[in-house]
This record gives structure tokens, C-alpha cells and sequence, in this order.
């Protein structure tokens, strides 16, 4: 699995990192950005619990083809 953070999206709320701070992380200006390019199998459920709790949609899971 691989995600993304669109960054024109994002408004900082941090749920994402509160839910997945081993995937996601606060860039230096204030707004969620992926450190993990693939994520491990273990966190996989962590990360969609992310992508929904997102209230922007700003998390995308990265498909094969993108």
C-alpha cells in the first residue's frame, strides 16, 4: 500500500497523525505529509482509518497505475 497527502488539501488537523504517526508526520509548515513509501502491512489498517478520518479528503491511497 502507498498513500499520499495532497498538499493543496490539507488544512493540518493532525488526525492523521494522531491515528499513524509511524506514516504520517507535520512538515515544517504545519501540514501532514507521508514519510513511509510503502507501508508496511501492519499499519495498512491505521492508514485507512486515516484516509477516512481526514476531513478534507486530503489522503489518497496511491493505485498501481497512478
Amino acid at each position: 500500500m502507498k498513500v499520499k497527502v495532497n498538499k493543496d488539501a490539507c488544512i493540518g488537523c493532525g488526525a492523521c497523525v494522531s491515528i499513524c504517526p509511524e506514516v504520517f508526520v507535520f512538515n515544517d509548515e504545519g501540514y501532514a505529509e507521508v514519510i513511509a513509501d510503502n507501508v508496511k502491512e501492519e499499519y495498512e489498517e491505521k492508514v485507512t482509518e486515516a484516509i477516512e478520518s481526514c476531513p478534507t479528503e486530503a489522503i489518497s491511497e496511491i493505485k498501481e497505475n497512478d
